[in-house]
């Protein structure tokens, strides 16, 4: 019993004493291709960050439509500002690369997935 106290305050100890705004963002520019994914339809994509902008494209018209403009990066989220200012309405503007974005990045590897489960997955060059 004093052995699981012991453990359990040191975990606690542990687990409060991690300074979390040690934490830095991966550096994620670069040159990447891929694939996109919505509802069991994939299309190729290529998608290039640089130094807070983004464009792409798609083998697949407006599916999705990466346009171009500004991303940021901040707590394992990606925002998307696309600045492309006219978008016509013969496709779903949810697929636009734009708003939020959770993600992972590991080994060259970009994973980004939206709120209605829309999912890239992505290669570094």
């Amino acid at each position: 019993m004093r052995t699981k106290f012991i453990t359990l305050v040191g975990l606690l100890i542990t687990t409060f004493a991690c300074d979390y705004d040690d934490y830095q963002e991966p550096n994620i520019d670069g040159q990447y291709i891929g694939t996109f994914e919505r509802n069991e339809m994939i299309s190729s994509v290529e998608l290039n960050f640089d130094n807070g902008d983004f464009s792409g494209e798609s083998d697949r018209t407006n599916f999705p439509a990466i346009y171009f403009g500004d991303f940021s990066v901040q707590k394992h989220t990606l925002s998307f500002d696309n600045k492309q200012t006219i978008i016509t309405t013969e496709f779903d503007p949810n697929l636009v690369l734009n708003g939020n974005w959770n993600y992972v990045f590991e080994m060259n590897r970009l994973i980004m997935i939206n709120s209605i489960g829309d999912t890239y997955v992505l290669t570094k060059r």
